[in-house]
């Protein structure tokens, strides 16, 4: 099953490597985050890439390295509705799905938000809130807070 998982993951972020030629489509960028609720805060590492369909509606899958004892992964696909509050700021509500290791492989739901603020026409920089309610009953939902940039193309 993880293997299947991260060979699914990795096609996606492949094609949107290759895919990527289509101006202001696309964004790219390292992001951190923090799992809290899970007994100990656990910090998180990695990327994501952004597609928008048009002006409001975009996917955001991400890959994060989870950095605690027996180091793990969290693998997410958002959905996100971009309210365009100025020419720099941008609020989004997201939900997805997600699928991590904290303790053992579970799927879940991501249910949040966040806002964006751009800095050039091609960088901004972001930070979110999100709970993930996962489908398994002996783990708690961690919250997670993340902070990132990226690059539009």
């Amino acid at each position: 099953m993880k293997k299947i998982i991260l060979a699914v993951m990795a096609a996606l972020f492949i094609s949107t490597a290759a895919s990527a030629q289509q101006a202001g489509n696309w964004a790219v960028g390292p992001r951190m985050n923090i799992y809290t609720n899970t007994g100990d805060a656990v910090v998180g590492l990695g990327a994501f890439a952004r597609y928008s369909f048009d002006d409001n509606w975009r996917i955001e899958p991400s890959l994060t390295a989870l950095l605690h004892s027996g180091c793990s992964i969290d693998l997410s696909c958002d959905a996100q509705y971009v309210f365009h509050v100025s020419s720099q700021w941008d609020l989004y509500p997201a939900v997805g799905i997600t699928a991590n290791d904290i303790g053992r492989w579970a799927a879940g739901l991501n249910i949040g938000g966040g806002f964006d603020y751009n800095i050039t026409s091609n960088w901004d920089i972001s930070a979110g809130l999100k709970w993930q309610p996962m489908f398994d009953d002996w783990r708690k939902n961690p919250v997670v807070i993340s902070i990132g940039a990226a690059y539009k193309f």
